[in-house]
């Protein structure tokens, strides 16, 4: 899976984001639109990651779907 796939098809990806990461909101994840950069960019504010640390988080769950 690669993130083209996941853009393309977010709305289906994004309820298992949603379930990952529950404090993470419909809003949000709408707003995330499937780009990497922003889930990054939400993992960081949301749970105070840093960003090599929401990237890593990001790249396994996309690598577990």
């Amino acid at each position: 899976m690669n993130w083209d796939q996941i853009s393309g098809r977010w709305k289906e990806f994004k309820g298992q984001a949603r379930t990952k990461w529950g404090e993470l909101t419909d809003d949000e994840l709408d707003q995330v639109e499937g780009d990497r950069e922003r889930m990054v960019g939400l993992l960081q504010r949301k749970y105070g990651d840093n960003k090599a640390d929401a990237e890593r988080k990001v790249d396994d769950w996309m690598r577990g779907l």
